[in-house]
C-alpha cells in the first residue's frame, strides 16, 4: 500500500460517553450519552509526539505513545498505509475515567476517527464498519465503541467470518422522551476487576429471564418506554459484582425498589437510570442518591463521533 497523504490542517472530533449492558444486555447493548470528550490532532513536519491533556484524567494519562488516544490513531494510520513523522494531539476530557461511562471507547473511536480524517482518502479506505472492527479489537467487545461511533442505542455482537471474529452493530432510534441520570461515585472500579467477579455458569432460569428482558429492552427503548423498568432488570452479571461496589449496588437496589429503571453502567460503579420524568422528578432522584454520588442529568446523544 502506498504511503498516505496527510492533511495539513488540524482536525477536531467529539465523541460521546456511553453506557453498556443497560441491565440484561451484557456485552451487547450500548447507549450514547450527552457528555462528550473532544480531541484535536494535527500532523507535524518534524518527528515527534506532542500531547496535551486537560480535564478528566489529566494527572494520570500518559503523554507517550502508550496514551490510548494515540495508540488508536497509530492503529488507524497503520491501516491507512503508515504513520506520519510527527503528530500533535490535544484532549479535552469530560467523561470520568474508570466509572463505566465509556472513556476508553471514546478515546479509541476518537483516535481512529482522527486518523481517518487526517488522511486525504481516509474515508474511502476506512468505512465505519472497518473502524468498528479495529475499535472492537482494541476494546475487546463492541458495545461501547459501537455506541460511541453511531450514537443513540446499539445492539452489537461478534460473528465468525472466515475464521475471524467480526464486529457487527445495528442502531436503535431511542424514544425521544427518554433521558438518563448518571449517579457517579468518587471512586473508580477497574473493568478487569469487575469482569473477574463473574461466574463461569449461571442457573438456567436466570439465563431464560435475562434473555427475555434483553429482547424486551429493544422494544422498551424504541416504542414502549413504560416497559423500561422491567426490561432493565438483570439476572446475569450485576449481583455478582456487588462486592466490588457496595454503595453503587445499594443505590441500585433503592432505586429499583422505587420503580426506577436503574442499572449498573457498564462495569460500574456508576448507576444509570432511564426515565421520562420532569425536572422535579430528576431533582427528587438526585436527592435520593445522597452525598456519595454526583448526579448528572443527561440527554441521549443522537449522534456518535463527529468532526467539528
Amino acid at each position: 500500500m502506498a504511503k498516505p497523504t496527510f492533511k495539513a490542517n488540524p482536525i477536531q472530533v467529539q465523541v460521546p460517553a456511553t453506557s453498556a449492558n443497560l441491565g440484561p444486555g451484557f456485552d451487547s447493548f450500548g447507549l450514547a450519552l450527552g457528555m462528550h470528550d473532544r480531541y484535536v490532532a494535527q500532523i507535524l513536519d518534524d518527528a515527534g509526539l506532542d500531547i496535551d491533556v486537560t480535564g478528566e484524567g489529566a494527572d494520570d494519562v500518559p503523554r507517550t505513545d502508550k496514551n490510548l488516544l494515540v495508540k488508536a490513531m497509530y492503529k488507524g494510520f497503520d491501516f491507512l498505509g503508515g504513520k506520519p513523522k510527527g503528530v500533535a494531539v490535544r484532549a479535552l476530557n469530560v467523561i470520568p475515567h474508570g466509572r463505566g461511562l465509556g472513556s476508553s471507547a471514546s478515546a479509541i473511536v476518537g483516535g481512529l476517527s482522527l486518523a481517518r480524517a487526517l488522511v486525504l482518502t481516509g474515508s474511502d479506505k476506512m468505512s465505519d464498519e472497518k473502524l468498528l472492527q479495529i475499535a472492537t479489537e482494541m476494546e475487546g467487545h463492541p458495545d461501547n465503541v459501537a455506541a460511541a461511533l453511531y450514537g443513540n442505542a446499539v445492539v452489537a455482537w461478534k460473528e465468525e467470518q472466515h475464521g475471524k471474529d467480526v464486529a457487527q452493530a445495528i442502531s436503535l432510534s431511542v424514544d425521544t422522551r427518554i433521558r438518563a441520570i448518571a449517579f457517579i461515585p468518587a471512586t473508580a472500579v477497574a473493568t478487569s476487576k469487575a469482569r473477574k467477579m463473574l461466574p463461569e455458569t449461571i442457573p438456567h432460569r436466570d439465563a431464560a429471564r435475562n434473555s427475555a428482558n434483553s429482547a424486551l429492552l429493544v422494544h422498551a427503548l424504541t416504542l414502549r418506554q413504560d416497559l423500561l423498568y422491567r426490561a432493565t432488570e438483570d439476572f446475569l452479571h450485576q449481583s455478582y459484582r456487588a462486592e466490588a461496589m457496595p454503595a453503587s449496588f445499594a443505590l441500585l437496589t433503592k432505586l429499583r425498589a422505587a420503580g426506577v429503571a436503574a442499572f449498573i453502567s457498564g462495569a460500574g460503579p456508576t448507576v444509570l437510570a432511564l426515565h421520562t420524568g420532569s425536572e422535579a422528578d430528576v431533582a427528587e432522584l438526585s436527592r435520593a442518591a445522597g452525598s456519595k454520588f454526583e448526579a448528572k442529568s443527561l440527554e441521549i446523544s443522537r449522534t456518535g463521533a463527529e468532526l467539528l
